[in-house]
């Protein structure tokens, strides 16, 4: 003879329960429902009956209403839309039963407006969860894990001895995600990076920025020509998005040599250790996706100890009512500055100088030969 299971609600809890008649069907469907949340919900639901009751029979002192915030917003958090909808009949019924008992409204009006602002704010946060189709913080934790694997993938790949690079990002308006990145790859002595600026700024293109930087990720390496595989890829899909601009390394490392491809992208330059200066690349070419045959100038050399070579984004050298050939200009000047003393040390530096003033997305690479 098999045994009947314990009831979800102990006796004295329901007989208390049946004093308040609108919590009893609510809580009959609770035990009907059945999701990963359904636990949570009934506990979150008897906390809320049994402080509305308390705050009423007992004390408001010990039982205060103001502990259905945090029930509220615990269940914008973990719950779905539906169970939080019953959470909230169940926290407006609380707060109607604890005046009536008492005799005088132990709630006030400033309680009132608060719950009614927790209980907004936390149906935007299920229903945004909901149609992200994650439950609880998984969505944070997706997007840190995103910001992560975008970091990982701006880093350059492990180089000699006998070279040298550094990258520096900073995104505008200091978040996690922006319009500018960087994608690098390594095999054998042969190094390729890719220095891409997508339009807008911060997290407005943060998005756009993390499809294109998986995308051209796996492009480069895979193909011959880079930039032309990009720019088809950007001209078959549909929409008006905004410009994509780009420049392409090509280095090999056991000889210096280097070529440069730009598409609508500021200028590399190249610091000559022999004359002590940086000159500028001629590469250029059209921004990426406009036309469906992608036509660029490129431009090779040879690093030689002590030289470098410096990729950078417009946000270093672009501000409003400024040309950019200033820009540039002063973006020289300031490298003849700091960079001879150190690159690697410096290079963070120069971002600072050459950003402060205006939020934008700023992108730098620079490699050398020490």
């Amino acid at each position: 003879m098999t045994s009947r299971p314990a009831p979800l609600i102990p006796p004295r809890l329901r007989a208390l329960l049946a004093r308040v008649p609108l919590l009893v069907p609510l809580v009959r469907f609770v035990r009907k429902v059945w999701s990963k949340d359904r636990y949570l919900l009934i506990a979150l639901v008897v906390l809320t009956v049994v402080i509305g009751v308390l705050d009423a029979e007992v004390s408001p002192y010990w039982f205060s209403p103001s502990l259905l915030i945090l029930f509220t917003l615990i269940g914008g958090l973990q719950l779905r839309l539906r169970s939080l909808a019953i959470l909230l009949c169940v926290v407006v019924a609380s707060l109607a039963y604890m005046g009536p008992v008492r005799g005088v409204l132990s709630v006030g009006p400033g309680l009132l407006i608060t719950m009614a602002f927790t209980a907004a704010l936390a149906w935007m946060m299920a229903r945004t969860r909901g149609k992200l189709g994650v439950q609880g913080l998984r969505g944070d934790a997706m997007l840190l894990e995103l910001r992560d694997r975008l970091k990982r993938q701006s880093e350059l790949p492990p180089l000699p001895k006998d070279w040298g690079g550094k990258v520096v990002l900073k995104q505008a308006g200091g978040s996690s995600f922006g319009g500018d990145f960087v994608v690098s790859m390594r095999e054998g002595d042969r190094v390729q990076v890719a220095v891409v600026d997508v339009s807008g700024k911060g997290v407005d293109a943060g998005t756009r920025a993390l499809m294109l930087s998986g995308t051209f990720g796996g492009l480069l390496g895979s193909v011959d020509d880079f930039l032309v595989a990009c720019n088809s890829y950007l001209h078959r899909q549909l929409g008006d998005e905004g410009f994509v601009t780009a420049v392409h390394l090509e280095l090999d490392l056991s000889t210096g040599e280097y070529t440069i491809t730009s598409a609508g992208h500021p200028p590399v330059v190249r610091f000559d250790s022999g004359s002590g200066t940086w000159r500028v690349s001629t590469a250029k070419g059209v921004v990426l996706g406009v036309v469906p045959d992608l036509a660029c100038e490129t431009d090779s050399g040879v690093l030689r100890k002590g030289d470098a070579l410096m990729l950078f984004t417009d946000g270093l050298i672009e501000q409003p009512g400024r040309d950019i050939d200033a820009g540039l200009d002063r973006l020289l000047g300031e490298a003849e500055r700091l960079l001879p003393s150190g690159f690697r040390d410096k290079a963070r530096q120069l971002v600072q100088s050459m950003s402060s003033g205006h939020n934008d997305d700023c992108a730098l690479v620079l490699i050398w030969r020490p």
